[in-house]
């Protein structure tokens, strides 16, 4: 099997840049750049080993993209007027005008955040997540790594290097049992999640206090980049399961849940890597569902809990400003037993959803919509299966397994103590 090309990640900052005459990609590599006009990401490009034909025009069209969901009824006008012509110049001002009150300026220097990290037997991932969060030119009020059910001392050892780490070790396994332990324990009125193979950007927890700054805010998630793509299971993870939700404020509310054609995808809201609640919404929806996730299910207990906020007339932001760097797995190996877990949990919290609203149409996703995703996948990359479909097998048995789960499980407590 050919070896898959790395691609080789810019970002680029498009307010320091002469951008009528940035250099075209050099034809035999490939990129994926990341454009930004200050703290504000813009969006991205792929750009194969052929070459970009006009690198210009794609940057304009991306930048016109994203300013639409930014602008007014007259800027969006004036948007696409500006960028159909390449009127440079006048998309810069525009630009400049339309992102200048999202560009930070008066920080303040710690906020009421208490951000969770919940790890088990990373020490090195961990110090590396851990370096970035001391960087924060916002400080968080604390920060809480709680270790699920380590074999060693490594995580203990690794958070005493850090003097603004409170340590908690908690003995049960279960990445949502450790999600609700480090909620339980916070003392700040919001209460941030990350993982321990994500760096965060210097204004993250900003950005995730600022979300909560519009009162009926009672979730949030935000933006997750990948750190890298040089290996083929990184390319099919972002290219195919990736955290990026795009570049655009989405505020979502009840009628996701309820007037939605079809089966709500609530997993489309973000990713557990990066999202934020409100202490108190936490306490009100009773916390994490610990039947699911990594030492249950194996996933989706963040898009379980979503769904149960939504469905109480909560509220929840996605905020592209919020921004972290997830580093995917980089074998095959590996990310068959992440989409394994990936696809257990999916199909186990889907039914756990069905259980809570029989009338949305979760049964119907899962035994008739999904499947013919599968098949559709199946027929259309026979006979090769590359790429996209090197991974179907596995996904197929998590699905599989994740019913069965569901089956011996779906009458356990959601909650424990």
């Amino acid at each position: 099997m050919p070896t898959i090309a790395p691609y080789l990640i810019h970002h680029v900052q498009l307010n320091e840049q002469d951008i009528a005459h940035l250099p075209n990609p050099e034809p035999g590599n490939r990129y994926y750049f990341v454009f930004w006009w200050y703290s504000i990401p813009l969006g991205h490009l792929y750009i194969e080993e052929k070459g970009c034909e006009d690198f210009l025009e794609a940057i304009l069209d991306m930048m016109a993209s994203t300013l639409k969901a930014y602008g007014g009824k007259e800027q969006v006008e004036q948007i696409a007027a500006a960028a159909n012509s390449r009127e440079i110049q006048a998309l810069l001002n525009l630009t400049e005008q339309i992102l200048s009150p999202y560009i930070t300026k008066n920080i303040p220097g710690e906020v009421d955040i208490s951000v969770v990290i919940c790890t088990r037997n990373r020490s090195e991932s961990l110090k590396h997540c851990l370096e970035s969060l001391n960087k924060q030119v916002c400080r968080p009020r604390e920060i809480i790594v709680v270790d699920n059910a380590p074999t060693d001392d490594r995580t203990k050892l690794a958070t005493e290097a850090f003097n603004t780490v409170t340590y908690c070790k908690e003995a049960r396994p279960g990445l949502d049992i450790a999600r609700n332990t480090g909620a339980r324990l916070a003392k700040s009125s919001i209460v941030a999640y990350t993982d321990d193979d994500v760096s965060v950007d210097v204004l993250w927890c900003y950005r995730v206090w600022e979300s909560f700054l519009q009162e009926n805010t009672d979730a949030m998630t935000g933006l997750v980049i990948a750190s890298s793509l040089e290996t083929e299971s990184q390319q099919i993870f972002e290219k195919n399961w990736g955290f990026n939700k795009g570049y655009e404020d989405i505020h979502f509310n009840s009628d996701f849940i309820y007037k939605s054609s079809g089966a709500p995808k609530v997993w489309q809201i973000g990713a557990g890597a990066n999202m934020a609640f409100k202490k108190k919404a936490l306490e009100v929806v009773g916390y994490f569902d610990i039947r699911l996730d990594v030492g249950a299910a194996g996933c989706s207990g963040d898009s379980e809990i979503w769904f149960r906020m939504l469905a109480k007339n909560m509220n929840i932001h996605y905020n592209p400003r919020a921004i972290v760097y997830h580093a995917h797995r980089k074998e095959l190996k590996e990310l068959h037993k992440q989409l394994f877990n990936y696809m257990r949990g999916h199909s186990a919290s889907v039914l756990i959803q069905h259980d809570q609203n029989k009338e949305i149409g979760y049964k119907k996703y899962l035994y008739l919509e999904l499947m013919r995703y599968y098949l559709f996948l199946l027929r259309n990359g026979f006979p090769k299966y590359s790429f996209r479909y090197r991974t179907l097998w596995s996904e197929f048995k998590g699905i599989n397994s994740g019913i069965r789960f569901y089956r011996k499980n779906r009458k356990r407590p959601s909650i424990v103590p």
